[in-house]
């Protein structure tokens, strides 16, 4: 069936990834669905991964940036004694270990040594480039070239479920976190080697407590635009401060214009207050107007701006 929303949408999907599919399938699928409208996905998830997708449609796609930036949580199984090339169910078993037998204590003990500050060697099956080409493809080719560790931050790591040569684990890690290198460093380190046989992303920040929508869902619901779940664009960028503009401070940076301290309202103060501050933008009636900077001279700068509706 060929049916589309008509309706135009602009605001974050947060869409319940099926295994199977890419983040760039799942988003064509759910601009298909809504009838071509400009979308965005905030953060890949592989194929074999399931979870929430943040798909930012219409005028949001200018913040989908912004998503990138946020904590993610995972949960994961962790199949010990097998090593895949790939580091998941990808790819066929190149390497096998014994398993010892591990108690909870000992496993939670190995686990509080992934806290924190890591550096982490990103896997050849990225879609990192090396001279234009994603090192998945050269991997594929068996080609394996030096890469740099990053800096990742692990804020949680915890041991959910146990069985003798599988662990079901979640953790809570910043962006460019590898879930997949993260459960090859855990099963190394109790002693044997591992892969992962499931992953699912549960949520991306800020939308820990918010509900996702499946793709069966969304075509159910594809003849009536108000209700796909959409939330406001400005939802993204909660963790920002906000800065309530006068119609005037509000049409002068949608047209481009500095603010600075000479303006007599909020604006003012806030350029005054805050050297290098990133700000969400609204005007006297609370539309949200886009994002602004302060730069530390008393000036107030748009970043990045929404279209706002003819009066």
């Amino acid at each position: 069936m060929n049916v589309h929303v008509h309706a135009p949408l602009d605001g974050i999907l947060l869409l319940d990834k099926p295994v199977g599919l890419s983040s760039n399938a799942a988003l064509q699928c759910v601009r298909r669905l809504c009838g071509g409208v400009k979308a965005g996905h905030g953060g890949s998830l592989d194929p074999l991964a399931s979870g929430m997708l943040p798909i930012c449609l219409g005028a949001a796609t200018r913040l989908a940036g912004e998503l990138l930036a946020g904590r993610k949580a995972y949960r994961f199984g962790l199949q010990l004694g097998a090593r895949s090339a790939s580091g998941d169910a990808e790819t066929g078993i190149i390497e096998r270990c014994a398993v010892p037998v591990l108690t909870r204590t000992q496993i939670e003990a190995v686990l509080r040594r992934f806290l924190g500050p890591q550096q982490q060697l990103p896997p050849m099956y990225s879609a990192l480039k090396r001279d234009g080409q994603p090192l998945y493809r050269l991997a594929r080719r068996g080609v394996n070239v030096e890469r740099a560790p990053r800096a990742v931050l692990i804020d949680s790591l915890r041991l959910l479920e146990q069985q003798p040569d599988l662990l079901q684990l979640a953790v809570l890690c910043s962006k460019g976190t590898y879930v997949r290198v993260l459960g090859e460093d855990i099963a190394r380190a109790l002693g044997t080697c591992g892969h992962l046989a499931s992953l699912r992303r549960e949520y991306v920040e800020p939308f820990a407590a918010e509900s996702m929508v499946t793709l069966g869902q969304l075509e159910a619901a594809v003849r009536d635009a108000s209700a796909w779940p959409l939330l406001a664009a400005d939802r993204a960028v909660e963790h920002l401060p906000p800065l309530h503009l006068s119609d005037a401070d509000a049409r002068a940076i949608s047209q481009g214009r500095t603010l600075s301290q000479g303006a007599s309202n909020a604006a003012s103060s806030a350029a005054s207050s805050a050297a290098d501050q990133l700000w969400r933008l609204y005007d006297a009636r609370g539309r949200f107007l886009g994002l602004g900077r302060t730069d530390g001279r008393g000036q107030l700068r748009a970043r990045r701006l929404f279209p706002q509706p003819m009066e």
